[in-house]
């Protein structure tokens, strides 16, 4: 579908601790304020089958999950996610922002886990409908201050039922922001790499630049 006659999709993306959903926060904040009104949602939990998903993928007082598994719940978020918020959204549209979407997945179970690239690549196929996203914007940041942050926020706000990701080992952080970099490298059109050591505040400006540059008039 062409940007043009829908809705525009934008995607947040980041490991843990990278202040993607903050950023998302003030990016919408921002647009309100110059007249779109785009709809925020995330993955998992944008719809009700994904709170329910969201409790048991990210709680670690949860039984140990397959990869394979887990895998497949994350799928099934985004399929019921793309079917019922964010394809009829971008239909009358609206703007969508969402924090996360299949480049997490191709991050964190496939670069993450060692699940096979080419079976995440069709699993995400089916359960995105052939949607990709306009624009994503990767915050990157080193590995140990992103788990410092997240763990710290966790503890600040008592938040340790989402956890089970925060609390996986260094080395598969690593792992996910290496597969995240190398998803940026192929596909520098749609990413906007920005250095998340940067406060949300300073990050909004570049977020919206790159919004009108690369869309000019829907923005």
């Amino acid at each position: 579908m062409n940007a043009v006659m829908r809705g525009l999709f934008i995607t947040f993306e980041g490991i843990e601790g990278s202040g993607k959903s903050t950023l998302l926060y003030k990016v919408a904040s921002a647009l309100g304020q110059s007249g779109t009104d785009p709809v925020i949602t995330r993955e998992p939990g944008g719809t009700a089958l994904g709170v329910a998903l969201r409790r048991v993928l990210l709680n670690p007082e949860e039984e140990p999950i397959a990869p394979l598994a887990e895998l497949m719940l994350f799928a099934a978020d985004r399929a019921q996610h793309v079917s019922r918020v964010i394809m009829p959204s971008l239909e009358k549209g609206h703007m969508v922002l969402c924090d996360r979407y299949s480049d997490a997945t191709t991050a964190y179970q496939g670069y993450g886990r060692g699940l096979c690239l080419e079976t995440i690549l069709a699993v995400n196929s089916q359960a995105c409908c052939g949607l990709a996203p306009d624009l994503t914007v990767l915050l990157d940041l080193p590995v140990k201050k992103g788990l410092d942050r997240a763990r710290t926020r966790n503890d600040c706000n008592g938040n340790n039922s989402e956890s089970r990701i925060d609390e996986e080992e260094l080395v598969f952080h690593e792992r996910v922001r290496t597969g995240y970099l190398t998803l940026a490298e192929g596909e520098p059109e749609r990413f906007l790499v920005l250095d998340a050591l940067n406060s949300p505040d300073q990050l909004l400006d570049p977020v919206i630049k790159g919004l009108q540059r690369r869309f000019p008039g829907a923005v």
